[in-house]
């Protein structure tokens, strides 16, 4: 079993892997007892979205984490992976800034990625 900062390293990892865009590690445990991470990325198409999604369910099957849920929203402009201690959302460019999760969360403190993720 993972913990929560690795199953959210290794998360962050599939995403950049399949090319999603701008993504954002929160780590929210001290502003909300929803998780301890939120991963937020972009996709670039409703067919990326769901790549995205499902590379990032298959990395962490192969890890044994079980997923508790997932959620797709519109013909998949926003899914949502919840495993719990960490939750993954991916969005197209327009729902992601229409419902400004970073915003949201403002409080919560933003993990350094970089080397974890590629430069673009």
């Amino acid at each position: 079993m993972l913990s929560a900062k690795e199953v959210a390293y290794e998360v962050t990892k599939a995403l950049d892997d399949k090319k999603g865009l701008n993504i954002k590690l929160l780590k929210i445990d001290e502003v909300s007892s929803l998780a301890d991470y939120f991963i937020i990325c972009t996709g670039t198409s409703n067919t990326h979205v769901k790549t995205l999604c499902d590379h990032a369910e298959y990395t962490l099957e192969q890890l044994g984490e079980p997923m508790l849920g997932r959620e797709g929203h519109r013909g998949n402009t926003w899914e949502l992976l919840d495993y719990g201690s960490v939750v993954i959302h991916v969005f197209t460019e327009e729902a992601r800034e229409f419902y400004s999760l970073e915003r949201l969360w403002a409080d919560a403190q933003q993990v350094d990625i970089r080397d974890i993720v590629t430069e673009e």
